[in-house]
């Protein structure tokens, strides 16, 4: 049977735009905002499981765009020249269109919602996807939590204290005694 990957297409510029915590970052240094996007969407790939695209517009940048790997599988692309994000994002919807997987454009671009609609793709706006991050961190978080409240010692309460002090030393290469 084949692997089932969802992908999520993301106009980057536009969760910066929208997502308070990177706007108020654009507003010092725009590659601020867009490194801790990065950051907070690998996060969430890594929990989702998700193939995540994150697209940037280089729309007046002259060049033949770029795509780079950030953290794991995550792919970062900078458009063509003379490419928006929003030709680059319905590109990619027909490039990863398959009947084995989901395809999701996280944009509040009304327009751009549907016409990736329309091509197959299921709709995320950004304050959706701000709140599925914003819940998965949450829930990594508590997870951690509660596996270092696991390991610090899942005996301690059960055992006799004496027994607990003697396996302690032991476990440190002290002997027994």
């Amino acid at each position: 049977m084949y692997q089932r990957e969802d992908v999520l297409l993301v106009d980057g510029y536009n969760m910066i735009g929208d997502w308070p915590e990177l706007a108020i970052l654009k507003n010092g240094k725009l590659e601020d905002a867009r490194d801790r996007l990065l950051d907070m969407l690998s996060d969430y790939q890594s929990y989702a499981g998700l193939i995540v695209i994150v697209v940037f517009d280089a729309f007046r940048v002259p060049g033949a765009g770029a795509e780079y790997r950030h953290k794991k599988k995550m792919q970062v692309v900078y458009t063509r020249e003379r490419e928006t994000a929003d030709e680059c994002i319905e590109r990619l919807v027909g490039e990863w269109t398959s009947v084995r997987r989901n395809i999701y454009v996280a944009t509040s671009d009304q327009v751009e919602q549907h016409v990736a609609f329309g091509r197959g793709a299921l709709r995320l706006s950004a304050r959706e996807l701000r709140i599925e991050v914003r819940q998965s961190k949450n829930e990594i978080q508590t997870a951690i939590q509660k596996d270092s409240r696991m390991k610090k010692n899942p005996l301690g309460g059960v055992l006799p204290e004496d027994i607990q002090q003697r396996l302690e030393r032991m476990r440190r290469g002290l002997g027994e005694g």
